[in-house]
């Protein structure tokens, strides 16, 4: 997604540019965006230009939805997925109140910072190198 949001400037980004930017193989990429598109983040165009494009802006898309796509629930425990059923031993559970603080902390992070900061992240190392 970053790169694509990166790399597209209004022009659909062809998966063998992609995959070279990214070093990983253009089968891998393709099981990606196939994900990403069902989900309705991404839109393949088809022809000579086609390649994949954003749906919406990357400053309307939280890196907490594409990892949940990707990855399905973060959290950290069954019992804090969503839909779980109390755990009948949660009043007794000492560890539930780590997990939960946890499982609050990762979704701040990442339902926080936007595709669009993660491009200006990138950007601003392209800058300094580091």
């Amino acid at each position: 997604m970053l790169d694509i949001a990166l790399h597209g400037s209004g022009e659909p980004v062809r998966l063998v540019d992609a995959a070279k930017r990214q070093e990983i193989s253009v089968k891998y990429l393709e099981q990606i965006v196939g994900t990403l598109t069902r989900a309705g983040y991404l839109k393949s165009i088809r022809g000579p230009q086609g390649g994949y494009r954003l749906v919406k802006e990357p400053s309307q898309i939280t890196a907490g939805e594409i990892l949940r796509v990707m990855e399905g629930s973060l959290a950290p425990v069954e019992c804090l997925e969503p839909g779980a059923k109390t755990c009948p031993r949660a009043s007794a559970c000492v560890t539930l109140r780590l997990w939960k603080e946890l499982d609050a902390a990762v979704r701040s992070v990442v339902d926080r910072h936007t595709l669009r900061e993660l491009m200006d992240w990138s950007r601003e190392e392209e800058k300094t190198g580091t």
